[in-house]
This record gives C-alpha cells, structure tokens and sequence, in this order.
C-alpha cells in the first residue's frame, strides 16, 4: 500500500469517528480546495445521521452572528428587545465546518474554544443575558500555505489531525463503512469500557513524543473508546489504543522518543525476575504495550520531523496585519465619516439612523399591508434597511533608522548616510510620523532614540553618532524588528530603514565574518516573517552582492545610496509603508 492509500484509509477511520460522536472527536483537516478534501468531507456527509446538522463557520463571522445578541430589526418591528440566537446556539447537536480556520479571527477562536470547553454560550451585553447550550462537533478546514496554520488553542482541541496533502485521486478507495455500521457504533458506545492499561499506555506515548497537552492523552482516550465501538466490542484492545496514537498523538510530537541506543547506558542493573513469572507476562505479545502502542505512534510520524521543528524553533509564525501599513484604513466609529453601507448593527459600529429610514420609506405601504390591524401606524424596519456608518482614518507611522556606523562604513560614507538620513527625518517630520534611531557597531546595537516626533531630538542623536568598530549586523536586525514589533503592538505601523554595506564581521556570540553572515541572514528571514516594510540601503560607494542578498531575504526594498537622492529615498521609504 502507497503511504497515499494508507493516509487515505486512516482518513476513512477518521470520518466513521467523527460521524459517530463529532463531539468527542473534532477533527483538524489540512488540505487544499479539491477532488481529494471534497471526497472526504462528503464521505464524512453520508456517514451522519440524516438528522445532524452540518453549518459553515466562515473566518470573518461577526461576534453578533457568532454568539447571538439584539436582533435590531425584530426590536424594532416588534417595539420590544427581541434576542437572536447565534451560530454557536444553533450548532448545538451539530458539527460546525470552520472554512479557513487559519484565518480566523483571534476573537473567534476565543469564542470557539470556550464553547468547546463548557459546551455552552454565554452572553451579557446590551443589556441582556443568553445562555443556550452548545455541544457540537468542529471539522477544521487548513488551507493555510507555508507557516499558515490553525491557532494553536483551536488545534490543541481538535482530537485527529489529518494532512491530505500527499493523498492523490488515484489513493482513493471505497467507503470502509456504511451508515449502519455507524449507527450501530453509536449505540454501543456507552457499553464500551477503558481500562487503566490502555490510558497508562497512551499517557506513557504521549509523553515519549513529547507532547506537554494534558488534553491529548485524553482526547486519544476518547478516540479509542469510539474505534472500539466502530469495531463492536466493548473493551478497548490493543488496535484500538494503537489507532488513538496513530490519529491523535502522532501529528502532535515535537520529538522523536528515545531508542535503546540512547538509554541503555542509562539504564541500572535491574534484578532478574523469575523466568517463569517472565514468560507468562510475555505470552503472546512482543513486549509491554506501551512500547507497541509507541511503535504504532512512531511509524505516523512524518519523516521530516526533526528539520520541522528546528525551522519553526527558528521562524516566528507570520502574524497578520490589520491592514495597509501607514494608510488610511477602515474604522468601525472613529475617523472621518465616509458615507454608509448596509449591515448588522454590533457592537462596535455605528448605526446610521437617518440612512436606516431613509432605505426603510418606500416600502412603508407595501409592508403595512401585510401587517395585522392594529399596527398599520407603526414604522416597519426589516434588516436590510440598516444601515452603518463607514470612517476612515489614518494609522501613524513610526519610522525606525537602523545606521550602521562601524569601521567600514565610517571610512567610507558615514557622513552621506547621516545626511541622507537627516533628509528623511525631515519628511517624516512634515508627515508628523515617529521617528527612531538605532546604531550599531562593535559588537552590538544600541537604541540611540525610541520613537519620538521631536527633529531636534533626532538630529542630535545622530550628530553625535561616532564611527568605528566591528560590524554586528545581525543584533542589529534583531533590535530593529524587537521594536518594531512593540511599536505594532501599540497600533502604530512601524517601518524600517537599514542602511549598511551588508558585510556583517561579528556575531552575536562573537563569532567571525562567516558565523556573522549566516546569522544575519537568518535574522532576515525572521523580519521578513513579521511583514513588517522593510527598505535597505544599500552604502557602499558601490552596490554590493552581499547586501542585496540580505534585502532578498528579508523581503526588503532595495535601494543603492550611490544613486539615490533624497527624493527617491523618500520615494522608496513611503512606497514601502503603503503610502506611494
């Protein structure tokens, strides 16, 4: 069997599962759009209950659809506050299917996870209160490329984790189940019993896979009551537990367990047991069942595991952007009013009263028609006539300078780079955006001015900024995106300008020019994982290889000071926080 066909058949174990208790075994789904996710998501269809409701939950839900709250039409059609169950209320006893859960909003997961926790929701807003139970069932959908994926909260709650994206259509095969056998699952599942062996064996895996979640072991208990009942038995067995570590605990390793070589120098002399006594334990197995169910977990785990985790021990996740650096963006009731658009009146945005009626007036005879006696007179408003005011307003700036004023760069442009920097400063000055120094030479990076409006500030501390010394390029992209990233933190976007001649000489340990390029170039690669705009120029008195090099990695502007004015520096620095 193609290791294709052998994902795709712990696939179809994985949809009988959730088709018998979504509840207790919520399932994470990484897959692209396709023949291959669409075949699996309508086996997972035939093998529920006709009587399970299955809903969407897309990533831009609004936290009103989400979790319910004043229904603003019905309040005002009926004269009286009038409440609105939301999507979570209306999954009770259902399963949910999260379209792009890597893109779901922070405050969705949030949302999301308690109600997995407590199996309800509970509201206390304008003021009234809600609570409605809300047990169901959660099928992950990660279309996420590259470092994209599901907040780690929500994945931590999902029992089986499945990856399709080496399952071809050539790897599918026929249902393994039909309704019945689910159906006949479903009713034995109360009768099946876990013994204290089977949870002993899955917390021992767990722990040898390095998994620190107290919720994994348990959520592979539940799986392995769930296989049990699929295959009609009451007591959990060995292939059932083995199935729990494949599905569950697996994908969840951060490392390899230890191999014998690895602890038999550990190990002390232990006595021998009586060999009677030895081989009854023994009959009929090879060995304790927490090293097969151990196996069983190791063969699952990808190939590639050790370089997967040392990458993301090295790579910070991409973290999303609220919108266009530096422009004007979109604001639910600050800025200046644009016009208004029609919606759902939430908290956090602004009702436009004078828009809602003038959308609601023509219609005024044609609605009162259809109302009973009695209420000809009352103003009828139905939810597609409100409307929202739309603003606008502008997110300040901060642009951090990052100077290098090492040897290399004293004797030769120095005074060129703090010119050209004094020109910039002057336009952030005229676009009253912040402004920040960093320096660095010798063996470190110094913040020579935290972000300020004040020029005079600025231009002191860079006249005062002597030259000379070693070339620690890589603190210094470390400082600048440790700022930067405290500057986003504070609702400001943050730009950085990095101007050196790229032959970075000494490393953060102090190690010499090779060990000090390669980690400057890995410091790119971590800036530009933030996306934060970044323009390097470059202040060799002629363009150097090596610093274009690091304005690829860290996806930065490129710009050669040699020709570049102040106009086109400024040019550059603007294009690149979105304002060009």
């Amino acid at each position: 069997m193609s290791d294709g066909a052998a994902i795709w058949t712990d696939a179809m174990i994985t949809a009988a599962l959730a088709a018998i208790d979504p509840v207790a075994a919520p399932v994470l789904l990484r897959a692209g759009a396709g023949p291959v996710r669409e075949q699996w998501l309508e086996l997972l269809r035939e093998l529920m209950p006709d009587t399970t409701a299955v809903r969407k939950l897309p990533p831009s839900i609004s936290d009103d659809r989400l979790l319910g709250g004043l229904d603003l039409a019905a309040t005002l059609q009926a004269g009286r506050p009038v409440l609105q169950r939301g999507l979570l209320a209306e999954a009770d006893g259902g399963v949910l299917i999260a379209v792009m859960a890597e893109r779901m909003a922070p405050s969705t997961t949030a949302h999301l996870c308690v109600a997995l926790d407590t199996g309800a929701v509970r509201i206390e807003r304008d003021g009234m209160s809600l609570h409605a139970p809300a047990r169901f069932g959660v099928i992950a959908l990660d279309e996420g490329l590259g470092d994209e994926r599901v907040a780690p909260a929500l994945a931590d709650r999902l029992a089986c984790h499945l990856d399709l994206g080496t399952v071809a259509r050539a790897d599918l095969g026929e249902s393994l189940f039909k309704p019945s056998d689910i159906a006949a699952a479903h009713a034995l599942l109360p009768q099946v019993r876990l013994s204290d062996q089977a949870i002993g064996a899955l917390t021992t895996t767990a722990c040898a896979l390095g998994i620190d979640s107290l919720r994994a072991p348990l959520l592979a208990c539940r799986v392995a009551r769930l296989a049990a009942a699929l295959d009609g038995e009451t007591d959990v067995a060995e292939p059932h537990i083995a199935c729990a570590a494949r599905l569950v605990l697996a994908p969840r390793a951060t490392r390899l367990p230890a191999t014998e070589d690895d602890t038999e120098n550990n190990e002390s002399p232990e006595p021998q047991n009586d060999p009677a006594e030895s081989e009854d334990d023994n009959r009929g197995d090879d060995g304790p069942l927490e090293d097969r169910v151990l196996e069983a977990a190791q063969a699952a785990i990808p190939a590639d595991l050790l370089k997967r985790l040392q990458d993301e021990r090295t790579m910070r996740a991409r973290s999303p952007s609220a919108g266009r650096q530096g422009t004007a963006q979109k604001a639910p009731k600050r800025g200046r009013p644009i016009g208004s658009r029609r919606g759902e009146w939430r908290a956090g945005a602004r009702l436009n009263v004078l828009e809602t009626l003038r959308a609601a007036a023509p219609w005024q005879p044609l609605r009162r028609r259809t109302q009973p006696a009695g209420k000809s007179g009352r103003l009828i408003v139905h939810k597609d006539d409100i409307r929202i005011t739309r603003f606008k307003q502008r997110s300040g700036t901060t642009t951090i300078f990052v100077v290098d004023a090492s040897g290399s760069s004293a004797l030769q442009r120095l005074a060129e780079v703090k010119g050209a920097v004094e020109l910039l400063l002057a336009e952030c000055y005229i676009r009253r955006d912040e402004v920040a120094l960093i320096a660095f030479r010798g063996n470190s990076a110094e913040l020579l001015l935290p972000p300020t409006r004040s020029l005079t500030r600025a231009k002191r501390s860079l006249a005062g900024l002597p030259g000379g010394g070693g070339t620690p390029l890589s603190a210094a992209i470390f400082a600048a995106t440790e700022l930067a990233l405290a500057v986003k933190a504070k609702g400001q976007a943050p730009t950085i300008v990095l101007m050196t001649d790229g032959r970075a000489n000494v490393a953060r340990d102090g190690g010499g020019r090779s060990e000090a390029e390669a980690e400057a170039l890995v410091a790119a690669k971590q800036l530009a994982l933030t996306g934060i705009p970044v323009v390097l120029v470059d202040s060799s008195p002629r363009p150097q290889d090596k610093a274009a090099q690091l304005a690829s990695a860290m996806q930065a502007r490129y710009v050669a000071l040699p020709h570049a004015d102040a106009t086109r520096l400024s040019q550059a620095v603007m294009a690149q926080a979105g304002r060009g």
